[in-house]
Parts: structure tokens; sequence; C-alpha cells
């Protein structure tokens, strides 16, 4: 069951339009707020992240790398924006066709001669199956040369596709960015290992969060591809062996860690797809905290929230994120929560 959407509402000036570097100050100076399952807060700045991990404690982030997923194409004599969502095959992608219909068979015109036909329905409504003429080298080219990165209404202005990176991302293949990362930096990251507390990846492509108009995937249709290496995987199961804490960087890196756990709780090196639901009621087997950003009242990432605290522990925690004035949304401020919260 979704969480109430009634339980609480974000007031437009917390939307974060600008990136913390173009505000003047760094990424990894954005906020923080720190909550534990009893709803004990603490606010503080996020180069403060170390002071709430311990030495054997596991970070494990998404190296996922965001694609510019927003294309311009002509259907006749009218221009159409698609959205990438999913990667299919080579030649086959899921996509939303913004503030169009279109129907099996019609077709779209890009740029440097390439065009696509949309063969059939995608996973869920809106999204479709689109069939690109080429694939390969050619297509990536056609993606990078005249694509955008996807930017939502409460984003007034464009940014550079490097805004839309996380530092450490290295494979190519989300459409939106996976944001809990986002204040990560090298110098953030060198002070965690240098109080021993160790780093991990994996990817997960995150398709699109949002299909417009108030439209929100369903949470059991909205298929992403992970990958998980055995140095990764090997990496958690000595990590909980030794009595430490896996912490995941972003609902994505949840979702493919107990997408791949076992009921005992250990992770294997897997490559698959996913449409793991986490909710209220679902027992986490592997990841013990969970760094991320504020979402929106109807996103499913808060439902995966609910599964780390309580609903109503939940929301009060948001109310005075609220009230304490944080930022949302993917250049925004951040929240920790872990099972307890252990100062150093």
């Amino acid at each position: 069951m979704m969480v109430d959407t009634k339980g609480f509402h974000v007031p437009a000036k917390l939307n974060a339009t600008i990136p913390a570097e173009k505000r003047g100050t760094t990424r990894d100076r954005v906020r923080l707020m720190v909550m534990n399952g009893t709803g004990s807060i603490t606010h503080d700045s996020f180069l403060q992240l170390s002071s709430y991990l311990k030495e054997g404690d596991l970070l494990v982030m998404n190296n996922s790398r965001t694609l510019p997923a927003a294309l311009k194409g002509m259907h006749g004599n009218r221009e159409v924006e698609i959205r990438l969502s999913r990667r299919i095959s080579e030649k086959e992608w899921d996509v939303l066709v913004v503030d169009s219909s279109f129907k099996v068979g019609d077709t779209i015109d890009f740029k440097d001669g390439i065009s696509a036909t949309i063969s059939d329905f995608g996973s869920e409504e809106p999204l479709v199956r689109l069939l690109f003429s080429v694939g390969g080298v050619r297509l990536t080219n056609m993606i990078y040369k005249y694509g955008e990165p996807i930017r939502y209404e409460y984003i007034d202005q464009p940014w550079s596709l490097d805004t839309y990176q996380t530092v450490y991302a290295a494979a190519p293949g989300s459409v939106e960015m996976t944001s809990a990362g986002r204040a990560i930096t090298w110098r953030l990251l060198n002070q965690l290992k240098s109080k021993g507390i160790n780093l991990a990846f994996l990817q997960l492509h995150a398709g699109l969060s949002y299909y417009g108009n108030d439209h929100w995937p369903t949470p059991s249709k909205h298929p992403e591809k992970y990958v998980i290496s055995e140095e990764t995987a090997n990496l958690v199961n000595d990590t909980h062996r030794k009595g430490g804490r896996v912490i995941a960087v972003g609902t994505t890196v949840v979702r493919a860690l107990e997408s791949a756990t076992d009921l005992s709780g250990r992770v294997s090196a897997k490559e698959g797809v996913t449409d793991l639901y986490i909710q209220s009621g679902y027992h986490l087997k592997v990841v013990d905290g969970l760094l991320t950003g504020f979402h929106e009242p109807e996103a499913s990432h808060l439902d995966l929230l609910t599964a780390f605290v309580n609903y109503d522990v939940l929301m009060s925690c948001y109310q005075e994120a609220i009230a304490y004035e944080y930022l949302w949304h993917e250049f925004g401020d951040m929240n920790l929560i872990l099972p307890e919260v252990r100062l150093q």
C-alpha cells in the first residue's frame, strides 16, 4: 500500500532549482538531517557524514552515469519530445512521448538520418516501445550529440549534463541522475576512507521517476537493470560477517541489493532486471541504513523509506525538515536514516 500523500506538503520555495556549486558553495556543503527509527533527529552539515558512520561500515554507491535522455524529433511537420526510460535492446527503448498521443506504427524522425517506429506498448501507460532504425555507436552518438538532461518543471533553467552526474559516475545508462550521491565529493570519500569506512559500487540504471501531469510510475511495473559485481557482493557479506553496517546511497542501491539477496541475507554477484517494490512491512534483508534526498509525497521512493522507519515517524521527521527549510529534489539537501545514531 502506498503512503498517504496527505501526510505533508512541500512549499514551492523548498524546491531546489540551482545546484549547490552554482549557489556559491560546494556539493558537499548541503545540509544533512540524520534520523533513526524512533524519530530522533540531528541537524548537521553533509560534510560531517563520517561522524555518523563507524569503522567497518560500508557505503554502497550507484555509479550509473546519466544520459542526455530528452530528445527532439519530428512526426510529420510536428516537433515532439521523447524521454528515454529504459533500454530494452541495442535498438529498442521504452520511452515517454511528452504531451502527445501516438499509436503503434507511427514514426518519429531524428537528426543524422535516424528514425524510430512505435513498435509496441511499454511496461505501462503512457510509455511506448520505440524501435530505432540504428543501434550501437551510431544511436549512442546521436543521443549524446542532440540529447539534453531531463529537466522537470521545478528546474527553471537548463544545466549541463555534468551537473546531473555524481563525481564517481562510470557506467552510462540512467535517464535521471542517481541524485542521492550528488553531494558526495572526492574530498568526502577520502575522509570516509581515512576513518576506516569502506566503499563499494554497483549499477542500477534509473528509469523515469515521473511521467508528467501528476502521473507517477507504478512501482511494480517499473523494471530497472542492475549489475552487482563479485567484489561488491563480497564486501557486503564481509561487512555483515564482521559486525559492520551496510549503508545504501540512494533508493536505487536498496532496490538492487535487496534484489540480489537470499533469505539468509547473503548477496550474490548478479546481473538482471528488477521490479522489486519495497514498502512498509517489507523485511530488509541486507541494507541497514540509507542516505537519500527528500522525496515528494507522491513518489514511490517515499514508500521505500517506510521499510526503514514507521510511516508516522517518517511524516513527523518530514514535517520537521519542512519547518527547518531543507531543500527538496536532486539539487537539494540530504537525509541519513540509520537503525541507530552513533556519534564517534
